[in-house]
């Protein structure tokens, strides 16, 4: 599933509002399409057939850990990067994430949304492509 914009940035969180809100404001930041799942084997089964630039999921949802939800997709795509966010206090042992290359950053909420959308440019599945964050955004 190509898009005009070029890749499109998946969000993974089971709060569908949060989830809205985060598409809309990386949307204006990025200027790049946003295909937001608050179920995350949905976005394990549509993740083969999109063109993705990168990631962000949620670590707490009822059906599996964000962790155990990037696992499953590195799987599909290698080539991806996943950035977690999480309301929770979170400290991930270096022998449970030692193995996933692909988890380049883990951000508490609150959080900056222009330091997420930095994040996102930095870590983008195509360098030559890259998103550039608009302006600043108030936080």
């Amino acid at each position: 599933m190509s898009t005009p914009n070029g890749k499109t940035i998946v969000v993974v969180d089971d709060e569908k509002s949060y989830g809205d809100l985060l598409s809309q404001i990386l949307v204006d930041l990025l200027g790049r399409p946003v295909q937001s799942f608050t179920h995350p084997q949905a976005a394990l089964d549509a993740l083969p057939d999109m063109d993705v630039g990168i990631v962000v999921t949620d670590y707490y949802m009822p059906d599996m850990t964000g962790v155990e939800f990037i696992r499953h997709a590195s799987r599909l795509r290698p080539e991806l990067s996943f950035l977690i966010i999480t309301g929770h206090p979170l400290q991930l042992s270096d022998e449970y994430v030692y193995d996933l290359t692909a988890l380049k950053a883990v951000l508490p909420k609150p959080f900056s949304w222009t330091k997420l959308a930095q994040l996102i440019a930095r870590h983008w599945s195509d360098p030559d492509n890259r998103p550039v964050p608009a302006g600043s955004l108030s936080d």
